[in-house]
């Protein structure tokens, strides 16, 4: 297996084809990178901006270039040294008429070839929730109507763009009477006799007939576990792996397999022990990846996590929060805010699924003869699911691993003087296999169905939910962060990169994706609000006071409220371009031409006032015209006071950044760089994460022969500091790979007066060894004043090179940093 030294994300689509990739590539081979890291290429429905809605696995899409443009991108990464990891979705497909085998479910219902192919409940007609509103009253409007497919020239029922087939023996010989048919009646009996059934969107979240992917009716949930699915949905990808073309696969959304360790010893087995695999899978603190899972790790959302601990004032933390209520002027009870968000997910937006697992329950429990009522047996199962405090167990149809019946058995104390002790006893049986063999196949299907809601619930009630109305500190509202206030410590983060070492040295590191709530470098900026909480509280009251009289007053409350204010000035900080002036148009309106949807995004996400499935246009309208307010020329008293207060924050920010950056490059793991992360990204929560960034300008900037220029503001701003830098390191870590791998890890401890703005570890194997060194929490004391770091007897007495300056020194037993540039990184390689 190669292990990759390095990756570089790439989202194609939206503009990126194979052949501007390939245009790339002897950029990325000067910046170091030895795999290109690629989003799903596969053929996806159309104007699709991500490929994650896949329509055909055993096709390259011909939008960004098909089979043949695939073919010359390998070519060139082969000619540069380069290779190639693929994002595989195994867990779901586009529930789409352009997708052939869901179309072909829909024809011919549980006769088609692929009725087991997805996860569909048969006990009741295949659910279709694309309508705008009801059937009858559709079709009482005429929007549904009947006409030939222009594709097949079979009678369809046809909803404006889209044509759902008929079955045969609905239509055949009759096809001039149907076509000529307008009257509703007839076409709702001629619907009634289908396998399917068209529904209003909003019905899916209580009446859909088959698993999706979160919340997303139009991605529907995949049997990878039956080995012709597998087969059939992995032809294309394993034929990439054995031609050489593929080296790695990084397996989408894993948690959401009905049996993940069984896919991927069938994946191992199928691409070869040869083919580097990693999992996209949540981490919660103090858990690990299954050691038996043959992958070779995550892709590394903990490791942002784990930087949170570098990077956050632990001793001021708690002032922005008390800062926060106070502005607000509420208690933050966040479990209590985390509680509410689990059960408006079990009870609304999950009710559909909890409803399948409660009757699967049922039934289980009336052939256990079990003596307990429907209604106990509910709230047992909610109050399970709402103290799920991970995304899963893995349980399989032999059983559950001891790890996985520790954790429930945990989860079931907690809530013992919640529910029936009864209905707790029995779910325990049901999870853990303890029934009789007659209900084993109930109890089977029953802990496969729950060990794929708990990680949706999760994500949905805390990434998606949670963290949007949270907004102590964005920073830490994070893909992969634990939604409770805790403590922050180095401690924890060097004891967080041994583990590291330990349990996955050949995960991917990752600190921005396409998936992150906002970008890298906004992060390392808004971690500094943790050293000045009252500093940026003074600054958001000024700032309200400002733009008071643009606050409306709606029946529900003030439009936005102040909570919602400190959300949009701090994500506003965080997203504001380091060279932005307050008078520069343009530049303005670009800015809130990418924040406005953000915000939007924002409010829905939130569910308190306004919703997706219930939008409050009122509230909405007025929240957004204080955003516009915000950007308008006329507003200049406030643009000029924001870019004027921001400027310590900013200069903090890029400090953090090279810190965040410079850690990710030489702790262990395999770091990713998304694409154009290798400067300076102040994007927001997707799509704007998901934007191009400027190829041209990041390829014109990177000059091979230079070594960073910490004194060069021009720099630092730009963001070519930070794209020279990662060059050096990434160039190292290719030509002393392993090092890298293998090398131990050692925390270093700083003494003097300001020891606490130091992080520094060391990196030691056979062939050589490296010290780190860099700044933290610099935001008030921007000096190392009398700091030293203390090395132990094996780094003594050693000559060690600057990577980053390219100077050589000889070194005894410590390293004084009183006379060095506290924002320049240390990073000394001794061979």
């Amino acid at each position: 297996m190669t292990i990759p030294t390095s990756t570089y994300r790439i989202q194609f689509r939206n503009g990126m084809t194979f052949d501007r990739a390939t245009e790339l590539v002897p950029y990325l081979q000067k910046l170091g990178i030895s795999h290109l890291y690629a989003s799903p290429i596969f053929t996806a429905t159309k104007e699709s901006t991500h490929g994650y809605d896949v329509t055909d696995a055993n096709e390259i899409d011909p939008a960004i270039g098909g089979r043949a443009g695939f073919d010359r991108l390998s070519a060139a990464l082969q000619a540069a040294g380069m290779e190639l990891i693929l994002d595989i979705v195994p867990n779901h497909m586009a529930a789409s008429l352009e997708n052939a085998w869901w179309r072909d479910v829909i024809e011919h219902g549980q006769e088609s070839q692929y009725a087991r192919y997805f996860d569909i409940d048969w006990s009741r007609r295949l659910t279709l929730p694309f309508l705008g509103d009801d059937f009858d009253r559709a079709v009482e409007k005429g929007e549904i109507t009947i006409k030939a497919d222009p594709q097949s020239g079979k009678p369809a029922l046809a909803y404006f763009d889209s044509y759902y087939p008929l079955t045969s023996a609905s239509w055949q010989g009759r096809e001039a009477e149907l076509l000529a048919l307008t009257d509703p009646t007839a076409i709702t009996q001629l619907h009634e006799e289908q396998p399917w059934q068209l529904m209003n969107w909003r019905e899916a979240r209580s009446a859909l007939s088959y698993r999706r992917f979160f919340e997303i009716t139009g991605l529907a949930g995949v049997r990878v576990e039956d080995p012709v699915v597998f087969e059939d949905s992995h032809r294309l990808i394993l034929s990439l792996v054995r031609s050489g073309a593929v080296s790695g696969l990084r397996v989408d959304h894993v948690d959401g397999l009905a049996d993940p360790l069984g896919y991927l010893q069938q994946l191992r087995t199928a691409a070869g022990e040869g083919c580097y695999i990693t999992v996209e899978k949540i981490l919660a603190d103090g858990e690990q990846l299954p050691e038996e899972w043959p992958v070779s790790g995550t892709t590394g959302y903990e490791f942002i996590a784990a930087l949170s601990h570098v990077l956050i004032d632990d001793t001021k933390i708690d002032t922005l929060r008390l800062a926060y209520e106070s502005a607000t002027r509420e208690r933050n009870d966040v479990e209590a805010g985390l509680r509410a968000a689990r059960e408006l997910m079990v009870d609304r937006n999950f009710a559909g699924e909890f409803s399948r697992l409660l009757s699967l329950a049922t039934d289980a429990a009336g052939l256990e003869h079990r003596n307990f009522g429907e209604a106990e047996l509910h709230v047992a199962l909610r109050e399970l699911l709402i103290a799920f405090p991970v995304y899963r167990t893995y349980g399989q149809a032999a059983g559950m691993p001891l790890a996985g019946e520790e954790r429930l058995l945990s989860v079931l104390e907690s809530v013992k003087h919640s529910a029936s002790p009864a209905a707790l006893s029995f779910l325990q049986a049901l999870l853990l296999g303890a029934v009789s063999e007659e209900g084993e196949v109930l109890a089977a299907e029953f802990r496969a169905r729950f060990q794929q809601l708990t990680g949706p619930l999760m994500a949905k009630s805390v990434e998606d939910t949670l963290f949007f109305r949270n907004h102590v500190a964005l920073a830490i509202n994070e893909v992969g962060a634990e939604p409770l206030p805790h403590a922050f410590s180095l401690a924890h983060f060097h004891q967080e990169m041994q583990t590291r070492l330990q349990h996955q040295p050949d995960a991917i590191s990752s600190t921005s994706t396409h998936d992150t709530k906002r970008g890298e470098d906004a992060r390392a900026r808004l971690y500094t609000l943790s050293e000045a909480p009252d500093e940026w509280a003074e600054n958001v009251t000024r700032w309200q006071q400002l733009n008071q009289e643009r606050v409306q007053e709606l029946a529900d409350g003030p439009a936005p409220e102040p909570a919602v204010e400190w959300m949009l000035y701090q994500a506003l900080a965080g997203v504001w371009p380091a060279t932005l002036q307050p008078d520069d148009r343009t530049g303005l309106d670009a800015l809130c031409e990418r924040f406005i949807p953000f915000v939007e995004k924002a409010l829905r996400e939130a569910k308190l006032r306004t919703d997706w499935a219930e939008s409050n246009e009122a509230y909405e309208n007025a929240v957004l015209d204080y955003v516009r307010h915000l950007f308008s020329a006329e507003n200049v008293a406030f643009l000029t006071d924001f870019s004027q207060a921001l400027q310590p924050f900013i200069r903090a920010g890029l400090v953090n950044s090279f810190t965040q950056t410079v850690i990710k490059l030489t702790a262990p793991g395999v770091p990713d760089i998304y694409q154009g992360c290798e400067a300076l990204d102040f994007s927001l929560v997707d799509p704007d994460n998901r934007r191009e960034p400027d190829f041209a300008t990041l390829v014109s900037q990177l000059d091979a022969d230079a070594f960073p220029d910490f004194t060069s503001q021009q720099g630092w701003l730009s963001g070519s500091l930070k794209q020279q830098m990662v060059m050096r390191l990434l160039h190292l870590r290719r030509d002393h790979a392993a090092l890298f791998r293998f090398g131990d890890y050692e925390a270093l401890q700083a003494s003097g007066e300001h020891a606490e703005k130091v992080v520094a570890y060391a990196r030691q194997s056979e062939t050589g060894a490296l010290i780190v060194i860099a700044p933290r929490l610099i935001f008030a004391d921007a000096q190392w004043a009398d700091v030293s770091v203390a090395l132990s007897e094996t780094l003594s007495h050693r000559k060690w090179l600057n990577v980053l300056n390219g100077e050589t020194y000889a070194i005894t037993d410590s390293i004084a940093l009183e006379n060095l540039n506290y924002s320049a990184p240390l990073v000394l390689l001794s061979s």
